[in-house]
């Protein structure tokens, strides 16, 4: 075993090594060698979706440079890119994402695979942004996905079960300014009430709530777009702004945090809520997320404050984002406009193994949709195709694109996959 393991040190990864080609015709004969393989990212997932009994392959290495294409308004990258590094290069040459993820150090392959996102109520997941791909599959072939090919949307949250994306297409824009600004102590009720508001308010929203006081939210971020019409302040807002920098957390340090305080700056430097050069080395928790339907948003928060005592030992914060609907098969935010319920835990696996079955039979009305890259409960194999309209279709072509299964791992096993 290679004796690795993931950022936050619960998944043990039991492949034999760890390879770092740096050209495809590298990368194709350690696939084509390898009765088992798998893509290893950042490390930023909590699940065994990216373990291997066989090898693992790091695209960090591989010669993709970094190309714009002024005219389409598209970026090719390779997939091993961290989001960080992409937003950097972009913003030097005039241009932007339409959003970043709250931590801005993940790899652009292993983000859009398992649907992560940043938020904003008109702002889909970051996979949404692909507009083309390139895979390498386990018969050694480069299968190419195009803009408007059928398959494109089933391939970009693959799971890492289709192969190596090598090359990522994506959307961008020219670039732009945000302010973010930090609200605190605001009464749940009033948050409730005023959920679409609050969450409509600004370019992007997210609130975080520790559930040690349940009468309050303990902070709502907004962060405005300086080249798009304000929207008035929520009622549930005023007076409620911070009087200094802060942290997600309560009683941390904000100096891993973007600036806040109303000062604008450059988007990739405020979409995140926490900056590049501070990079973490481990993580001590565990995360889980939820996506339900935005109509559900309300209710939901509603259901989670009732477990507030039940979840307290164990939990260090749930942020509350929007997500816009995409079109890709297995996003959790396919085919409709979410809420994502995301929970920071304490890094007592057997705690959190625990109280998950009671909060998710909690969210079960509201039809959630796990994170792919977060601790879950297992679940029959057929909920999938039922919480996924496109699930059996996405198999098809998994099969058609792994037909000796090199890519499969207990992770994909468990899903019927």
């Amino acid at each position: 075993m290679s004796d690795e393991v993931n950022w936050a040190g619960n998944v043990h990864y039991a492949s034999t090594r760890i390879a770092r080609p740096t050209t495809i015709d590298e990368a194709r004969e350690l696939v084509a060698g390898a009765d088992a393989v798998k893509a290893l990212g950042s490390r930023h997932s909590f699940t065994g979706i990216a373990d291997t009994s066989g090898i693992h392959i790091s695209l960090a290495d591989l010669d993709v440079p970094i190309r714009i294409d002024a005219a389409r308004q598209r970026v090719r990258v390779g997939g091993g890119v961290r989001y960080g590094e992409l937003a950097q290069y972009l913003e030097q040459h005039g241009w932007a994402l339409a959003n970043l993820a709250s931590l801005p150090h993940i790899s652009v392959a292993g983000a859009i695979s398992t649907g992560t996102h940043g938020s904003g109520v008109g702002v889909p997941s970051l996979a949404a942004a692909v507009t083309g791909l390139e895979l390498l599959t386990s018969a050694g072939d480069l299968v190419v996905f195009s803009d408007g090919d059928p398959d494109l949307p089933g391939a970009v949250v693959g799971l890492g079960a289709l192969g190596l994306v090598t090359t990522v297409e994506l959307a961008i824009e020219p670039t732009f300014e945000v302010a973010q600004t930090v609200y605190e102590q605001i009464p749940f009720d009033a948050v409730t009430t005023g959920f679409d508001e609050i969450m409509g308010s600004a370019y992007s929203a997210s609130l975080f709530t520790t559930l040690r006081d349940d009468a309050v939210v303990d902070q709502v971020w907004r962060k405005a777009r300086t080249d798009a019409a304000q929207t008035p302040l929520p009622a549930a807002l005023i007076d409620r702004e911070a009087a200094g920098p802060r942290h997600p957390l309560p009683e941390v340090s904000a100096a891993a945090c973007t600036v806040q305080g109303g000062t604008p700056g450059p988007w990739l430097d405020r979409l995140p809520h926490f900056r590049l050069e501070f990079t973490p080395s481990n993580g001590d928790e565990l995360q889980s997320e939820f996506l339900v339907p935005h109509e559900h948003g309300p209710a939901t928060l509603a259901a989670v404050r009732e477990l507030a005592e039940q979840l307290r030992p164990v939990l260090q914060v749930c942020e509350v984002r929007r997500i816009a609907a995409d079109g890709l098969w297995l996003s959790p935010s396919y085919d409709r406009d979410s809420v994502a319920f995301h929970f920071t835990w304490t890094s007592d696996g057997d705690g959190v193994a625990r109280v998950l079955p009671d909060l998710e039979a909690a969210l079960a009305p509201f039809s959630p949709r796990p994170h792919w890259g977060k601790v879950f409960t297992p679940r029959p194999v057929e909920a999938w195709a039922e919480l996924y309209p496109q699930w059996r279709r996405f198999r098809e072509l998994r099969n058609r694109l792994d037909a000796r299964g090199a890519f499969r791992n207990d992770f994909l096993r468990g899903l019927g996959l």
